[in-house]
């Protein structure tokens, strides 16, 4: 699973998802791709459980890009703990994503095929997406 080789400080502020997403939203690679309709968390789980699900779709016969990496630590407190003591432990790893961003991008010979890939990796993403194409 994705997460940050070293951090310099290990545990994050849960901050706020406002407006648009400014960077990452034009094709890079691929002819077609997941982009983001609203704002949420995806987990590192999450996002290798939507790129098995392409790779096996396209059985190896594509390239596929993974355009977000979880850098922002999740931390939570074992349960039944009283209150205090200070901030948990960091339990996992999650990308930041706002309207707009470009998740995945995918290159495949058969439209079809690559449209269903893209289909059943976005069925394991918390937030709704849509299927775009790059304009030939």
């Amino acid at each position: 699973m994705l997460m940050p080789k070293k951090t310099k400080y290990r545990k994050m502020m849960k901050g706020r998802m406002k407006g648009h997403e400014t960077r990452g939203v034009d094709f890079e690679f691929g002819r077609y791709a997941i982009k983001a309709l609203e704002p949420g968390w995806i987990t590192s789980r999450q996002i290798e459980a939507a790129r098995r699900a392409m790779t096996r779709e396209i059985k190896r016969g594509g390239n596929v890009w993974i355009k977000i990496f979880p850098d922002k630590p999740i931390t939570a407190k074992p349960a039944e703990t009283r209150m205090g003591s200070g901030k948990g432990n960091v339990e996992y790893w999650v990308a930041v994503v706002k309207p707009g961003r470009i998740l995945f991008e995918l290159d495949y010979f058969d439209r079809s095929v690559a449209i269903n890939a893209l289909e059943l990796a976005a069925q394991k993403l918390p937030i709704n997406v849509k299927i775009v194409e790059k304009d030939a």
